[in-house]
């Protein structure tokens, strides 16, 4: 008996090593180590798409260069992120690529890396209140706003004089610098048909801290709309809702079609979107979201990839903005790519010609 134990525990060691070397329960992954070092990268969940293909896309261009990875989920829980970017700088990773869950929470442990000599990447979100940011790579956020909202003024033929249309607006996450940058963008375009009354809120809910939807949630969002439908709209149609984020749309369109929309006399409102997911762009294909806006994470990973490049050879990295993104303490040298609003009119061309998704992926 006393050698079956010894053989059972040390199989068990065995395999709780072997749990600790693939990242545990938090979805960790990656190329492993390198002769030339690896790259700690910490993505903030594997519940959107975006953020999956995002690390695939980073392993992928590292590999090819000869860095080994260590990519991790915190899955949307602050602490697991703190605890995994903890233990990347422990395991003495060359540089941090960071898309932060809560971007004015990471204060602690970017000087603690710091302190170990590794420099910090912020990825599509920026790492406020800290001056160990040394890039930010990006979209240009104001401009998916002005996208979003350009198309419901465009459908609405608003620009015509048309109107009055009934609107409600969805913000992002409040702890996401980019969900401000989102809203400023579609309220620069928005805001003069509200004053006019071309466009009407009926619940009035217009501001920033009352549309935010934490975490990006879909179901939050899905029961807020509930409550705008019962609450404004039992004898009145709504025309537009302005959502963005895809995840935020698939659950606007679920209340949305709960009380009838898109079935007999009501007709499905303009519903807009960001980032492409393949729900939504099947969506827009069957007729229920109107809109999307594509952000190309394959040219941000090798954007990002390049900044990490150039961190290592001690280069300056290319950038095109040193104004804009201000974390608290610092402007934070960016690099934009430019955004792409897409409809069922040029979802082909801009997402399957460039090899994003197939046909078959979209069922054509």
């Amino acid at each position: 008996m006393k050698k079956v134990t010894a053989i059972l525990l040390a199989l068990a060691m065995v395999l709780a090593l072997a749990a600790c070397a693939n990242g545990g329960n938090n979805g960790g992954s990656g190329s492993g180590n390198s002769k030339k070092g690896t790259i700690g990268i910490a993505m903030p969940t594997k519940s959107s798409e975006r953020w999956v293909n995002d690390g695939n896309n980073m392993v992928k261009e590292f590999k090819a260069l000869g860095y080994g990875t260590d990519l991790q989920y915190g899955e949307d829980v602050i602490e697991n992120q703190v605890s995994q970017i903890e233990n990347m700088i422990t395991k003495g990773v060359k540089v941090l690529v960071i898309a932060a869950i809560d971007g004015g929470a990471l204060t602690d442990v970017l000087q603690k890396a710091h302190d170990q000599g590794i420099q910090v990447v912020a990825y599509d979100r920026l790492i406020m209140n800290s001056e160990y940011v040394d890039y930010y790579a990006t979209f240009d956020n104001f401009k998916v706003g002005v996208q979003q909202a350009s198309y419901i003024e465009e459908k609405l033929g608003l620009k015509d004089g048309k109107g009055p249309f009934n609107i409600e607006l969805f913000g992002g996450s409040p702890d996401d610098n980019n969900a401000y940058f989102f809203y400023d963008g579609a309220m620069s375009v928005l805001q003069p048909y509200i004053d006019s009354g071309k466009l009407v809120v009926r619940s009035g809910q217009t501001k920033m801290e009352q549309i935010a939807t934490l975490r990006w949630d879909g179901a939050t969002a899905q029961a807020r709309m509930d409550n705008l439908l019962s609450a404004h709209y039992s004898t009145e149609n709504i025309d537009a809702v302005l959502s963005p984020y895809d995840g935020i749309s698939i659950g606007i369109l679920s209340s949305l079609k709960g009380v009838g929309y898109g079935s007999g006399s009501k007709s499905m409102p303009i519903v807009t979107g960001q980032d492409a997911e393949l729900a939504s762009v099947k969506s827009i294909l069957a007729g229920e979201q109107t809109q999307t806006v594509f952000k190309d994470t394959r040219e941000l990973a090798k954007k990002a990839v390049s900044m990490v490049q150039s961190i290592l050879e001690g280069t300056e990295a290319e950038v095109n903005d040193s104004k804009t993104y201000d974390n608290g303490v610092k402007v934070v040298p960016s690099y934009l790519l430019e955004p792409v609003s897409v409809d069922k009119d040029n979802l082909e061309q801009a997402l399957v010609d460039t090899g994003y998704y197939s046909k078959e992926d979209l069922g054509l």
